[in-house]
């Protein structure tokens, strides 16, 4: 299983420390976690990327917002308190670029479905 519990600190620290291109696997990550938790393929990380290059990142604020719908449905659909306001949070502050916050809230809340992992 590649999906699960991530790490908020790490994810943070290596995309300021690779200048952004680590979020592009983080974000994979959490794409892949949601397919699983949903149970449907959700999202594509190919069509994705693609369409946020193509739109000069205007498709990837879009992408925040449905991840941030589609957590919310898992939290419902497992009986989880679901965090309301999660698509419109993830909206505005992507519009403010602060992406790499709703990269941290968005792992928050799916890392509610796993256990931490052990440190190795």
């Amino acid at each position: 299983m590649k999906s699960g519990y991530r790490s908020i600190a790490e994810g943070m620290i290596f995309t300021l420390i690779t200048c952004g291109i680590y979020n592009i696997f983080w974000n994979i990550h959490q794409m892949e976690t949601c397919n699983e938790l949903a149970g449907r393929q959700e999202f594509s990380p190919g069509k994705i990327i693609l369409l946020s290059l193509v739109t000069c990142g205007i498709y990837f604020v879009y992408y925040q917002y449905c991840m941030g719908e589609i957590i919310v449905e898992i939290q419902r659909n497992r009986s989880v308190t679901p965090y309301e306001n999660l698509p419109l949070i993830s909206l505005v502050l992507s519009l403010c670029g602060l992406s790499i916050i709703v990269d941290a809230i968005h792992q928050h809340e799916l890392n509610k479905f796993y256990p931490k992992q052990p440190a190795a």
